[in-house]
């Protein structure tokens, strides 16, 4: 999995998403663009991609593009419409765009050793170098976006209380890991 984290400066929404998507294409890889604003934390889009990849292998999915699974598991919602809030908009905003190619054939981990985690890894930094190569009014500016989070629009989102951080002795991040893992024991 490769983050690219910058500004985004979307003009238009629908163009965008298609850059992003014809990027994935052309490195067979997924390619979703998150508001940094919802996004605690790397683990947070780690999280949410291993999941998202073990409900499209049960066939236990919702959506049919593994892009938008990931985006309703980092969202911990079954509901896409409610998921789209942590995606980008139209607008300048921090954005983190996660790459992933998902697990090479065969292969444990995409950091395995030998030519399909290697293939996997090259293809992954081809597609996150391609995005940040983006200009014009679909584009990423470098910048460390990724746990610059807002910490009251991610509690809100995700109804985390002061009761619930109090009971559980963990931060923000530690709530919002559990909501995206308890997405799957609410099916």
């Amino acid at each position: 999995m490769e983050l690219v984290e910058g500004v985004a400066t979307v003009e238009d929404l629908d163009a965008f998403v298609a850059r992003l998507g014809a990027i994935g294409d052309e490195h067979d890889v997924t390619v979703q663009a998150f508001d940094a604003r919802y996004v605690v934390d790397r683990a947070h889009l780690r999280r949410a991609v291993a999941l998202a990849d073990r409900a499209l292998a049960r066939g236990e999915n919702v959506a049919r593009d593994r892009a938008v699974e990931i985006l309703l598991y980092a969202a911990g919602t079954r509901q896409i419409d409610r998921a789209l809030a942590l995606g980008v908009d139209e607008g300048e905003r921090p954005a983190v765009v996660l790459v992933d190619a998902g697990e090479p054939e065969g292969a444990a981990s995409a950091s395995e050793e030998g030519e399909g985690g290697d293939a996997v890894a090259a293809a992954e930094r081809a597609a996150a170098a391609a995005v940040r190569r983006m200009d014009g009014p679909g584009r990423i500016e470098p910048a460390e976006t990724l746990g610059a989070y807002d910490a009251d629009r991610v509690r809100e989102y995700f109804e985390v209380s002061d009761a619930e951080l109090d009971a559980v002795e963990g931060t923000l991040a530690d709530a919002v890991s559990e909501r995206v893992a308890l997405l799957d024991v609410e099916k």
